[in-house]
């Protein structure tokens, strides 16, 4: 398999944007002037959401060099076009607290921006001043690649290889895990983050028993639960799925948990593994050109070993579930059906 075809068979990150245009500096040195690339920003303009403006959805995967490209399946975006993750900007409104907006651009072939587009990663509103109070262009891959890190939340009970079921922060690299495809394999690392629960970094919060989980399971959003059905009850025509943890949130049994801080930990394998989270089986951290600026240099060197049956790609890529199957109100009940005994 090339390093393009690998790095198309990633799973692609989805990120709720603005187009630039839509956030204008009404008070400062650019005033007039829309949301750009960090070279052309000035500390203290303040930036206001035009009223109306709409979040869309670009989706994104890493090609050749580790480049970032639209994907094909994005709302936004040419698919195929080159993204520079460009910045993290740090905006201030008047209650005093800060937001980050990842800014990314659209080049084309020739290197000439097409799109710049706004990621918050904090919810932002309309006709609200925003002061600009930092621009860091050395932190935008790393805030990309903590985004594309699954993460277990603080308490989350993990599956030792001797069934004992231990808090995810209670564990240590080395540590013998239960998984599905190789039975008891060692931890090689240990990731941990504490994020505002909000926006993109908002957890999902399972009630225990909707998935036939026995506690409450709390994930990133992005994480992918790994369910086998008896019975193909949404059509995806195969027994063995990954299903987005956000895109089961229903509201009752399934939300979105925000407010105040998360802490969220990364397992990372010598491979992608599915494990046993509060009794369900749920992904492992992928070690993969996503999520790289993420790792010590250690572990990047330690993985980057060849080792004997660890070469092939990864494995379960083909499992997820299209969001479309799961656009039903009656979705996760009929998955908790599917599954059971």
């Amino acid at each position: 398999m090339s390093q393009t075809q690998h790095a198309l068979s990633l799973p692609s990150q989805r990120l709720p944007v603005y187009r630039a245009e839509l956030l204008r500096v009404t008070d400062g040195a650019n005033l007039g002037d829309t949301l750009s690339f960090a070279d052309e920003l000035v500390p203290d303009d303040v930036y206001e959401l035009t009223f109306g403006a709409m979040l869309q959805s670009l989706s994104i995967h890493v090609g050749e060099k580790d480049a970032y490209h639209v994907s094909p399946e994005s709302l936004l975006g040419h698919p195929g076009a080159r993204l520079v993750a460009d910045s993290v900007l740090t905006v201030m409104p008047p209650t005093g607290e800060t937001i980050e907006i990842l800014v990314l651009v659209e080049v084309d072939t020739e290197g000439h921006v097409v799109q710049i587009y706004a990621a918050p990663l904090s919810p932002i509103s309309e006709k609200l001043p925003y002061s600009l109070v930092g621009i860091d262009k050395n932190a935008a891959r790393l805030r990309m690649a903590q985004m594309a890190c699954v993460s277990f939340t603080r308490g989350t009970r993990i599956t030792l290889a001797t069934g004992e079921q231990r808090a995810v922060e209670h564990l240590q690299a080395g540590d013998r895990v239960l998984t599905r495809d190789d039975g008891p394999q060692e931890i090689r690392w240990i990731g941990h983050l504490t994020m505002r629960a909000s926006g993109e970094f908002a957890p999902i919060r399972i009630k225990a028993g909707t998935l036939n989980n026995a506690g409450d399971l709390t994930v990133s959003p992005d994480h992918r639960l790994f369910i086998y059905q008896r019975h193909d009850h949404i059509g995806a025509g195969r027994s063995e799925l990954l299903v987005r943890a956000r895109h089961l949130v229903n509201g009752e049994t399934v939300k979105v948990a925000e407010g105040g801080y998360v802490d969220y930990f990364q397992l990372l394998f010598d491979t992608h593994q599915i494990i046993f989270a509060e009794g369900i089986s749920a992904e492992t951290m992928q070690a993969d050109q996503r999520t790289r600026p993420v790792l010590p240099e250690d572990v990047k060197q330690e993985l980057a070993r060849p080792k004997q049956g660890h070469n092939a790609p990864p494995r379960h890529q083909a499992y997820e579930v299209n969001e479309t199957l799961l656009d039903r109100p009656d979705a996760v009940e009929l998955l908790r059906r599917a599954s059971s005994k």
